[in-house]
């Protein structure tokens, strides 16, 4: 746009030149078609007619060719054109009767302006006369006549230069940064194979000797530790995602026994923390486009959340259809939140401030990554503060699916 904005002015300068050229040649014209000093010295000199002035043709034709150099400088800056010029005073047959003090090669890329002359100096010579304005480098002639419009552009130019190469920067630095993050991702699967088959394990040896009061516990340690290595094993699909090399692939499912079931989990686990959990699931089935894994992730997320942040935490979580659409609403009695922490709660790395001290450990990551969860899904999340000490409600709506 700045190239073409540029090149727009530089054509509206080309045709304000000729403007210009086409008035100075017009006065040119009318000044040498009379008989007056300029033209009878010229006429002399193209005559070659020495016997007036007593002196030798060669410095007639060099006194034509300075005076009549000075007369066009002259018409020239009047009209407005302040740029070095040669000339030429030739006749059709090509003859060259005088040349400018400073004639051009014919090498160098000349634009030429013709001015056929008529009155005194053709009719002395009986012949078409043409006096020819030669000028040189003008395109930068009409950049310098620009600068109030080349210099922003280019200012400008440059300015968006530097944005582009400083955002690839930033691009292939953040693309360096996701390597090695999957690169820790990957070594850090592996790290956790060991313990989690050892847990496993063990737990299995203790169930066989455990009484019926220890049984629960345990059968809740063996749950815990399936659902673990289910998240080893998907968490190399949590960089894929991250990094857009694997398609979040999506399957048509009845999401309502896969709710039922995270409800299920959740309230055990509370119950051992003394932790009040209700739900309500609709009876319907709430059939959906999903990835069930990291639909589930995102759900559990923010019930961990609820349960985090809350000192004697109250959750309630309810999910209906309305208007074609599931609606998974969570509710908590935690601290709320302001209307800036509502804005930049969904930011990767960011975390709710809560003075000098985090009594809960964390990177920021967990909102960040359920948001796209279920962008993922076509959905949308909301939160909504209840007010101060009355705690947040998460709010998920999914398209449901039809067909």
């Amino acid at each position: 746009m700045q190239y073409q904005y540029l090149n727009i002015g530089l054509n509206l300068a080309k045709v304000q030149f000729q403007k210009k050229i086409a008035l100075a040649g017009q006065e040119i014209k009318e000044d040498l078609t009379n008989d007056n000093q300029l033209t009878f010295l010229v006429g002399h000199a193209i005559t070659q007619d020495e016997s007036y002035f007593n002196i030798r043709i060669d410095s007639i034709e060099d006194a034509s060719r300075h005076f009549l150099n000075d007369f066009i400088t002259h018409r020239l800056i009047v009209n407005g054109i302040d740029k070095d010029f040669s000339y030429r005073l030739y006749t059709k047959d090509s003859t060259d009767y005088l040349i400018a003090p400073l004639p051009y090669d014919k090498s160098e890329k000349i634009i030429s302006y013709p001015i056929e002359l008529q009155g005194y100096l053709p009719t002395l010579l009986n012949k078409s006369l043409i006096l020819e304005l030669q000028f040189k480098d003008i395109n930068n002639y009409f950049l310098f006549q620009l600068n109030g419009l080349t210099i922003p552009t280019l200012i400008f130019i440059g300015a968006i230069i530097f944005v582009i190469v400083w955002v690839l920067k930033s691009f292939y630095w953040q693309r360096n940064i996701i390597t090695t993050t999957n690169e820790f991702i990957n070594n850090l699967t592996h790290e956790l194979r060991t313990p989690v088959f050892s847990i496993s394990l063990a737990s299995n040896i203790l169930n066989k000797k455990a009484s019926k009061e220890q049984k629960p516990i345990i059968e809740l340690i063996q749950q815990q530790t399936e659902r673990m290595k289910i998240h080893i094993e998907k968490v190399l699909e949590l960089g894929a995602l991250e990094s857009k090399k694997k398609l979040f692939e999506l399957k048509k499912v009845n999401f309502t026994p896969h709710l039922e079931r995270l409800c299920k989990d959740f309230k055990n686990l509370s119950a051992l923390e003394n932790i009040e959990f209700n739900y309500e699931i609709g009876n319907e089935n709430f059939k959906i486009l999903s990835e069930v894994f990291h639909l589930e992730n995102a759900i559990n997320n923010l019930l961990d959340n609820a349960k985090k942040y809350s000192e004697n935490p109250v959750i309630d979580l309810i999910a209906f259809q309305k208007e074609k659409k599931l609606i998974i609403e969570i509710k908590d009695n935690g601290n709320g939140l302001s209307k800036k922490e509502l804005e930049m709660i969904f930011q990767k790395y960011y975390r709710v401030n809560q003075g000098n001290t985090h009594k809960v450990k964390g990177y920021g990551l967990g909102l960040s990554y359920v948001k796209e969860i279920i962008s993922l899904h076509k959905g949308k999340i909301i939160l909504e503060s209840r007010g101060t000490g009355l705690g947040t409600v998460a709010k998920i709506t999914l398209p449901l699916c039809y067909e």
